[in-house]
């Protein structure tokens, strides 16, 4: 028995416990009670625990690790861009624009007269069309047959881009006169036309006249969400960005009433999963003015229970992405433009002078800032900016991160390995995207996006997160692509000096992203005293093929001592 003179609720024998403690400890056998992992070794040091109430689990050489923490995914969207809540024209269901339109053909058919058509997941570099020939483009044109009469409303996979028919430009009010946002773009023809792509803050012009999610859609988008990632042994995810700034994004998916549906979702007792948040004030487009007078008058509170729901710190988004070339690089983009900051301001100096105020604004009012940049310039000015802002106002452990740091420069790691901040980088990302990058900025950089052997080496902290729904949350895919550097679509190695190991892969899905929770010293690890957050893989993960290992099932997933998914009793 325990000190405590009580038996284990569960006790694992006979597999590879994979501690991910600072010595990557490899044990056999391990036991929960009441939540918290209480002995952590061999079969002598869990059989004293094991009583008449204790389930007592055969690993049968499987392997038990922390449960997953996926430190970038966007719940309530992903549920929502999922079917049946949405359309699905992501690759492999659609592989053309043809296959595209018959998608949006078929669900004419299934709804009333002039309902909207709403669809997730367009990837131009998995349309033939588009891959055939990289200028051709998703067009309205593409969509109108289909639908004359219904509006679409179509996002890409990336969440920064929309693709919309002629019937939602008409009911948008979207014409050759229209000014996009600053910061955003409403791309138009050699005729001036718009084509029916929108990028960046211009998509806010679509969401305004799309009816807004209910409360019960909210709802059921995160339990669908919940059950996806139970699935797949994830058992805490950071939502990033939902407040006043998400009101325009997804149908207000990011918005603020998300939030208060975890919160309820918590009290009802159905939250599977561990959620942090940070706060979203303004969106894509903001200024620095307007953050700082929505950041005064944000609710910071968090829950009953901060260790299942918790407020963290704000998101700001600071520039686009690659393949938009609406990321701020140094060198210019394969056929010209250096993309900007997508933040108020008429020049570059503008434009980091109100990226640098609202870092500022963030840090000094007590947030934990977390910065959408994916532009090596970008990387460079808003890893400078976090620098000042601390410099300004003292504060330790702030825990400040860049989200993605796609093109990460050496001048950045320095600074944020400096200051104890992080990076919050998208293997999978990396897998979906290989291929068609090196066409944006050639095959060096493109070959360098995401560099974590860098960054790791540089002494950066360095988690992982799938940005759902911009990608599938398959943590297995995402420490298959850390250890291979290896692309979807053709399975091309795409920068093999940026691999790191197994183990430093792992370590970015558990402790480094329970690290940017504020929680490595009560979850991210297998070690006595922290909760029991444990995700079971059938299969021995340290000794496979990584070419395997996404096809490795995740067969128990368990919250704080809670079996939220199990194959293995049946």
């Amino acid at each position: 028995m325990s000190s405590a003179g009580t038996y284990a609720d569960l006790v694992f024998l006979g597999g590879q416990v994979v501690t991910v403690d600072a010595e990557f400890s490899v044990a056999s056998a391990l036991a929960v009670t009441g939540g918290i992992i209480t002995a952590v070794g061999g079969r002598d040091d869990v059989a004293p625990l094991v009583g008449p109430g204790t389930r007592v689990i055969d690993l049968r050489g499987a392997t038990l690790l922390p449960g997953i923490n996926d430190s970038h995914l966007h719940g309530c969207a992903f549920g929502m861009a999922t079917p049946p809540l949405s359309l699905d024209v992501g690759h492999p269901a659609v592989t053309s624009l043809a296959e595209v339109a018959q998608a949006v053909a078929r669900a004419v058919g299934r709804v009333p007269a002039g309902q909207w058509i709403i669809g997730h997941g367009w990837d131009p570099g998995y349309l033939g069309e588009c891959v055939a020939d990289p200028s051709r483009l998703p067009s309205r044109r593409d969509l109108d047959r289909a639908s004359p009469n219904h509006p679409v409303v179509l996002y890409s996979f990336s969440g920064h881009a929309t693709w919309v028919n002629s019937k939602a430009l008409e009911l948008i009010g979207i014409d050759r006169d229209t000014a996009a946002p600053a910061g955003g773009a409403v791309v138009v023809d050699a005729a001036g036309e718009p084509t029916g792509l929108l990028h960046e803050g211009a998509q806010a012009l679509v969401q305004h006249a799309l009816p807004p999610l209910s409360r019960q859609e909210r709802t059921d988008a995160v339990r669908s969400a919940l059950a996806t990632l139970a699935a797949l042994g994830v058992t805490s995810y950071t939502e990033p960005g939902l407040g006043p700034g998400g009101d325009g994004i997804m149908r207000g998916a990011l918005g603020s009433q998300t939030l208060d549906v975890y919160r309820q979702l918590l009290a009802d007792g159905e939250l599977t999963a561990r959620v942090g948040v940070l706060l979203l004030p303004t969106g894509m487009a903001g200024t620095a003015g307007e953050f700082a007078r929505t950041l005064a008058g944000l609710d910071r509170s968090g829950a009953a229970d901060p260790r299942r729901l918790a407020v963290h710190g704000v998101k700001i988004f600071a520039d686009g992405i690659v393949p938009n070339k609406t990321s701020w690089v140094h060198d210019p983009y394969v056929g010209g433009g250096c993309g900007s900051l997508c933040v108020g301001g008429a020049t570059d100096a503008e434009r980091t002078a109100e990226i640098a105020a609202m870092v500022r604004h963030a840090h000094a009012a007590g947030y934990q800032v977390g910065v959408h940049v994916t532009g090596d310039r970008a990387c460079d000015a808003v890893a400078d900016a976090l620098a000042d802002a601390v410099a300004a106002h003292p504060r330790s452990d702030a825990r400040h991160y860049l989200i993605h740091g796609d093109l990460l420069t050496a001048h950045s790691m320095e600074v944020l390995a400096a200051h104890g901040f992080g990076v919050n980088m998208n293997p999978t990302i990396k897998w979906t995207v290989a291929d068609m990058e090196a066409d944006f900025v050639g095959a060096e950089r493109a070959a360098y996006a995401w560099p974590y052997r860098d960054a790791v080496d540089a002494g950066v902290r360095v988690a992982s997160g799938s940005d759902a729904p911009v990608t599938h949350p398959d943590w297995r895919q995402g420490v298959a692509t850390m250890v291979l550097r290896e692309s979807k679509a053709t399975g091309r190695v795409s920068g093999p000096g940026q691999r790191i190991g197994l183990a430093e892969a792992i370590r970015t899905y558990t402790v480094e992203a329970a690290w940017q929770d504020f929680a490595d010293d009560w979850k991210g690890s297998l070690e006595p005293g922290k909760v029991a957050d444990l995700c079971v893989l059938d299969g021995d993960l340290l000794g496979a093929d990584p070419h395997g290992i996404p096809e490795m099932p995740v067969v128990l997933t368990v919250v704080g001592g809670q079996v939220v998914h199990d194959t293995l009793s049946g």
